[in-house]
């Protein structure tokens, strides 16, 4: 009986050998499946780096022309500023040769107890100049701008005492 057991024996354990070999095979086969599936998840990582890399570039190059465009913004800014006030002195100064001129385009003259404002005068110049007081220059003249005074302006000036 002994040898017919040995027999059984090595059949259950032939069977069993048989069984994991067929069940090993499945294992390596799924095995091999989930490694292509790894293999591809490891390529869309890749992308994924790839990609964030190239938005990080984005972001910074993004942030440069931004910069540089607020820049080009504040010169325009600032030249426009220096033109507009070029713009003012000449209107000004047109204002002023306008003003100077006579009804014919002449230049304008000073009738009796007048006075026209020349380049770099002021208030106290013309006072002093014509022998009166600052306060009495001013008080014939309401509404002048005494600290913007325009070359051809005419001003009246005091009667003398």
């Amino acid at each position: 009986m002994l040898p017919m057991g040995g027999v059984i024996v090595g059949a259950v354990a032939l069977i069993i050998g048989g069984y994991a070999a067929i069940s090993l095979s499945k294992v390596n086969r799924t095995l091999a499946a989930q490694a292509d599936k790894v293999a591809r998840i490891d390529d869309i990582a890749t992308q994924v780096a790839s990609a964030s890399q190239a938005s990080d570039k984005a972001a910074r190059d993004i942030q440069s022309l931004q910069t540089s465009t607020q820049s080009a913004v504040t010169q325009i800014a600032n030249e426009l500023a220096a033109i507009h006030e070029q713009t003012k002195h000449m209107e000004e100064a047109h204002t002023a040769r306008a003003t100077a001129k006579g009804p014919k385009g002449e230049p304008a003259m000073a009738g009796p107890g007048e006075y026209i404002v020349k380049a770099g005068d002021t208030g106290v110049k013309i006072a002093h100049g014509n022998g009166c007081s600052l306060a009495d220059l001013e008080s014939v003249n309401p509404g002048v701008s005494w600290s913007h005074l325009k070359v051809g302006e005419k001003l009246k000036l005091p009667e003398k005492k």
